[in-house]
């Protein structure tokens, strides 16, 4: 069909709310259909909606058999009667495909055909469906199979499809051609070009090909040739739809009037024999669909939009009383369909509904249809059970069915010949630290490879054998190879062991014995973690972010300082970013500068970390810039000097990592022109030549800040393009100075090396008054000089290899504008004095703060980690004590380092990425106090998200001002999950699983209820958490959530975003309320908080003992409150309010907790009938729940 001229409404394919739907039955559903079917909440059924068995149904009249949902609020695109089988096939404008069975509308399969593009016209062969969307033409088996999938041109934009013969295709769209296609080679073999574009609408008889145009013509062209033969002008608008039988074609359409095009009611009839237009017919609707039904006559059925259906001669008069209304569910028909038998009509709306009328009670959609195929019934119930720890189990008893044919395993000897596996080469490792006792070598396990499992290959080309043939297989070589570089054992990608008891059995205290807390890697690009830290260790900065608060949705500002209050209440537990990841990956700009990995690059390590990470550098500086550029005052910079650069429309952020500039372009004519700019960071730009000659990083560092490059740009003064040398002046230093060292090719990294070497050479010559400055000596000599006997006074020469970074640097503005840069030591301050050099002559002194590393491991893909100086004020609220130290941080590896092993970089495996230098006495210049900026007033009442949501359907009462919770109050709490990545797994060789990635949950609803008070049992919230990410699985068993009821456009609940109710918990968690409920670690962990363990108590504990299993709530409420919870699917409010009640019945039987030997038996007693009982709660008589007591009707009356 055209859909020129149609409804505007439809051109975002956004379905019209009804916002006064009555709560039990939808006003636009007929109430035949509502008989034994039980309705959603929101009144339309997601599944199909059967009408009773006792529906009469006139013969030859068609009346309405069936309707079903077949994908909610997304509007049906094409509805096609399948001619072979019993089956009715639908499109969705969001490519999915639907078929249902027989006239009950049984679902048979559903399937995406396109994930963008709408589905636009469906064909039924023999052995398959034929589905053409806008440039894609894909055959795929009715049960979901792709048989072929044809790509066409990204230009082209098909509407149309028609079967000339059984392996024959014409594809016709808004270009001005017509594609013929082979269905048996899949290939294009003809393109017939056409006069008028745009063929919508495509019929065939035996005499002519009929070519519908969007500009209102009809032509008729010849079979064999595709010449036009003639050609009707229909309307002057748009054609709507058209219709061939015997010698009559009929047409409907859209008109030009003044104010537009007009739906015209006059259908344009034309007789084929003489070609000429015979008396139009008038109806009495707006015909959008017309279609041929000829049963005892050849009568037409005019279908509008609107969802009125009139019956008609074509040449005779319509009479209103032929009129019948179809009922949609939305307010628009999209799509029509006539069966082959024509005893069955389809209707398909913009809600997402099928309609199916009929003119019997059990029609046919074809005369002669073929048996369907089902899927075979699962066997594996009726199979024995086998217990597989019995030894003498026969194994005959598994089924196995009987066959004469020959076997696979059957193989013929003269096809088949050994293959002895090849021994894998000795680990370098091993024979790096292999100790030689005569023939014999020792060595420990380096524990790099599964005990008692060997990697199976085939080829040994493999490109892990390549890698392998490089080490030598004997100790006596290991001096000759100098190419085999292992990394360090803290250095290497740290990864999380799962069990069945998920992270409760890890022992995190082994990979971090420090109190400061780690990041988890499993999130999807948890890269960024160690950029992360090096955020939090800078005070001012973890200071502003806390202090901030705005009301986007998905604020990258917000959600670090979310994390970053997390990291400051963790006494050594791992945090995990999720929800600062989760807004990560809405910000368009980092998928654009391609930030955002997907999982398999990043379990691979295809990407290139090292780029990665310092594009992020610049991301995350820019994206909290342009966040508080308009919130911060400038009142929060205290320093002297009053520049300019701090004014009121720069924030914090700025102000910090700010450089002002001036670029100034000079051409060869004398034109100069200067602009100023700023920049966040610097990008190290290394020297051309290649010579071993001595380059300090100070003089590296002036050459990039202060860079001159020749380019050819535009002068005003010629007027044309000329070459011309830009400079760069600076005006204003910042107080951090970041710095890309773009190390992303060898060389850059044999530069960094022979720095490193050049280095080492003068540190050794500084430190040795006994070589003279001319003499040359080998790596044998510098190792001599690290024994007591050659350097009493030189430190370590492990210390100073691979060095060429000072640990600071002295930066001086010159009057000219110019700037000086060069390597600062302890000797020079104790020249110069730190604080008056600085003060009275302009000079400042940048102290090395983080360097973050990529770590180059072919065996795990490379990591990212980051050497960290951590402050006095860190420790002091740590710790208690006040010192300086460098820490490792390795995802949730901490391990305190020596400070030279934070510039000491192996470029054969340890490559520096990002480097931070900060001023001296930076913090004494910043407002370090931090404010809670989360208020009473965000537990107050909200508005919902969702559209239908009404305050009928409400299930909370929000808290008033006189309720406001105290520290100690009680808060009975639970959440409800929903997937969105499933877990991944690999089954061993003993039959044990082993997780290797969890799968990723995203919280859906949170509920929490009134712990005391006169309304004690009450939920004050009850949020179900939007979500734009796509869900896998609902968990609707465990979860009660169902589709729908996250979605802002169909969902009847109270909507709200994560951080919304995020606040909402953490202003609970800082004013100190006390969380009752039931497994509250997983929630606070998925909900991405950090609680104290003091405000915290899980029944899950309480009613536990040491070293048995945990016991679940519904058996504990069974057993412990005679109540059965959880019949169908979990409810939140009911859970929060049992395991609130389970908290009380706890103190009762403990005395408060003074009797703790009295409740050790309650708990032995509990253990043993839930042993009896195989912890299984008995089936309900008449089930009762928290939800149907006394103080739910409470609810009701407030």
């Amino acid at each position: 069909m055209n859909f020129e001229g149609l409804d505007p409404g439809l051109a975002e394919y956004a379905p019209a709310m009804h916002s006064a739907l009555d709560p039990v039955l939808d006003a636009h559903l007929n109430p035949s259909l509502l008989q034994n079917v039980e309705l959603d909440p929101e009144g339309v059924a997601l599944e199909a909606l059967p009408v009773q068995e006792s529906v009469h149904i006139m013969e030859g009249v068609y009346s309405e058999l069936h309707s079903v949902v077949a994908e909610v609020g997304v509007p049906v695109s094409v509805s096609h009667f399948d001619l072979h089988e019993e089956m009715l096939w639908v499109g969705s404008h969001g490519g999915h495909a639907t078929s249902f069975f027989g006239p009950t509308l049984e679902r048979y399969s559903s399937f995406q055909v396109n994930g963008s593009d709408d589905i636009r016209q469906i064909q039924s062969l023999e052995n398959g469906i034929l589905f053409l969307t806008k440039n894609n033409l894909k055959y795929m088996a009715r049960g979901g199979l792709i048989i072929f999938d044809y790509l066409l041109d990204e230009s082209e934009d098909m509407h149309s499809l028609l079967l000339t013969d059984s392996s024959t295709l014409l594809i016709g769209g808004l270009q001005n051609h017509i594609l013929e296609i082979d269905l048996n080679t899949v290939q294009e073999t003809q393109k017939y070009t056409v006069e008028t574009p745009g063929v919508t609408i495509m019929r065939q008889t035996n005499r002519f090909f009929f070519c519908g145009h969007t500009s209102g013509k009809v032509s008729l062209r010849d079979l064999r040739t595709f010449k036009v033969e003639h050609e009707f002008d229909a309307f002057s608008g748009s054609l709507s739809d058209f219709d061939v039988h015997g010698n009559l074609l009929a047409t409907c359409g859209f008109s030009s009037r003044l104010t537009g095009l007009a739906c015209d009611r006059f259908l344009k009839v034309y007789d084929l024999r003489m070609m000429r237009a015979i008396t139009p017919l008038q109806v009495h609707v707006d015909p959008a669909f017309l279609r041929f039904i000829p049963t005892y006559t050849s009568r037409l059925a005019i279908i509008s939009q609107s969802g009125q259906c009139q019956f008609c001669e074509p040449t005779g008069l319509a009479n209103p009383a032929d009129i019948f209304h179809v009922n949609p569910v939305g307010p628009l028909l999209m799509t029509f369909d006539v069966s082959a038998s024509k005893q069955a009509l389809a209707f398909g709306d913009s809600e997402g509904c099928v309609h199916l009328w009929t003119d019997s009670p059990e029609p046919s959609f074809n005369p002669y249809s073929r048996e369907t195929e089902f899927a075979l019934p699962c066997l594996v119930d009726s199979l024995p059970p086998l217990d597989w720890s019995q030894d003498l189990l026969p194994l005959s008893l598994i089924p196995v069915p009987l066959t004469t044919d020959t076997l696979l395993s059957d193989w013929p000897a003269a096809n088949s010949a050994p293959a002895p596996r090849r021994a894998p080469p000795v680990d370098a490792e091993i024979l790096r630290t292999m100790k030689k006792v005569g023939f014999i070598g020792y060595a420990p396990n380096p524990r790099t490879r599964l005990r008692n499992q060997i990697p199976y290959r085939l080829k040994e080309s493999d490109s892990e054998f390549d890698s392998f043939s490089q080490v030598t297989e004997s100790p006596i070589g290991r001096e000759e190879e100098p190419h085999l570089h292992m990394v360090s054992k803290k250095y290497r990608k740290v990864t999380i062991k799962y069990s069945k008891l998920g992270l409760e059995d890890f022992d995190f205290k082994h990979y971090n014995k420090t109190l400061f807390a780690g990041l988890e890697p499993h999130i999807p690009n948890a890269y960024c973690n160690c950029m992360i830290q090096v955020l939090y260790f800078l005070e001012p900065v973890r200071c502003l972010i806390q202090n901030h608060l705005c009301q986007k949705e998905f604020c990258l500002a917000c959600e670090l300082g979310f994390l970053f209050h997390m990291l400051d209440l963790s006494r050594g537990d791992p945090c995990q970013g999720s929800n600062f990841l989760r807004a990560f990956r809405t910000i368009p700009e980092a998928s654009a500068l391609g930030l955002i990995l997907a999982d398999s690059d990043e379990a691979s390590g295809k990407g290139n970390l090292a780029r990665l990470i310092q594009r992020w550098n610049r991301f995350i500086l820019t994206q909290l810039h342009q966040d508080l550029q308009e919130l911060e005052v400038p009142q929060a910079y205290r320093g002297a000097g009053g520049s300019s650069f701090c004014s009121s429309g720069d924030s914090v952020i700025g102000q910090l990592f700010s450089c002002e500039m001036e670029n100034c372009s000079l051409c060869r004519c004398g034109s100069e022109t200067v602009r100023a700019s700023s920049t966040l960071l610097f990008t190290l730009s290394y020297p051309e030549d290649k010579t071993g000659k001595n380059c300090d990083f100070a003089q590296v560092l002036k050459r990039s800040i202060c860079l001159e490059q020749n380019t050819q740009a535009w002068c005003d003064n010629c007027e044309k393009y000329q070459p011309t040398i830009q400079t760069r002046n600076i005006r204003h230093l910042p107080d951090i100075l970041v710095i890309n060292c773009e190390v992303n090719s060898l060389k850059e990294a044999d530069f960094w090396r022979m720095q490193a070497e050049v280095a080492f050479k003068m540190a050794i010559k500084k430190h040795s008054g006994e070589i003279s400055k001319n003499k040359e000596f080998a790596l044998a000599d510098w190792k001599e000089l690290g024994s007591p006997e050659g350097m009493l006074m030189c430190p370590s020469i492990e210390e100073l290899k691979n060095v060429w970074l000072p640990f600071s640097i002295q930066m001086k503005m010159t009057k000219n504008k110019g700037l000086d840069v060069c390597n600062w030591t302890d000797g020079d301050e104790m020249q110069w004095g730190p604080a008056r050099a600085e003060e009275e002559h302009g000079v400042y002194v940048y102290d090395l703060m983080a360097t973050v590393v990529h770590i180059l491991d072919s065996r795990t893909g490379g990591s990212l980690v980051a050497h960290i100086k951590v402050g006095e004020t860190y420790h002091q609220r740590k710790e208690g004590v006040t010192h300086q130290q460098w820490y490792l941080f390795n995802d949730f590896l901490i391990e305190p380092i020596d400070k030279h092993e934070a510039v000491q970089f192996d470029m054969n495996w340890k490559v520096p990425a990002i480097l931070y230098y900060i001023k001296r006495n930076l913090n004494s210049k910043y407002n370090l106090n931090i404010k809670n900026p989360i208020e009473a007033s965000v537990l107050l009442a909200e508005a919902s998200l969702a559209r239908k949501q009404r305050k009928t359907h409400t299930t909370f009462i929000p808290l008033m001002l006189n309720e406001m919770p105290q520290v100690g109050d009680l808060v009975g709490l639970d959440a409800e999950f929903v997937t969105l990545n499933e877990e991944e797994a690999e089954l061993r060789s003993d039959g044990t699983k082993s997780t290797i990635k969890p799968s990723q949950m995203s919280v859906a609803r949170i509920t929490c209820v009134r712990g005391q008070g006169p309304n004690e049992g009450i939920p004050f919230i009850d949020d179900y958490i939007s979500t734009q990410e796509q869900v896998v699985d609902y968990l609707t068993q465990y979860s009660g959530i169902k589709p729908g009821d996250l979605d802002a456009k169909i969902s009847s609940k109270h909507l709200t975003t994560l951080k919304s109710t995020y606040l909402k918990l953490r202003f609970l968690i800082d004013i100190g309320v006390k969380f009752v409920g039931h497994g509250l670690q997983k929630d606070f962990r998925v909900i991405n908080l950090m609680v104290p363990k003091d405000q915290v108590l899980d029944t899950v504990y309480l009613f536990h003992m040491p070293r048995k299993r945990m016991i679940s709530l519904r058996f504990l409420a069974w057993y412990f409150l005679d109540l059965k919870i959880q019949g169908e699917t979990h409810d939140s409010i009911e859970d929060a309010r049992t395991a609130l009640q389970l908290y009380r019945k706890y103190l009762e039987l403990s005395k408060n907790g003074t009797e703790p030997e009295s409740f050790h038996k309650v708990l032995k007693s509990l253990y043993e009938k839930g042993r009896k009982m195989d912890w299984k709660v008995p089936e309900p008589e008449g089930q009762t729940s928290p939800k149907n007591a006394a103080v739910f009707s409470s609810v009701l009356a407030l």
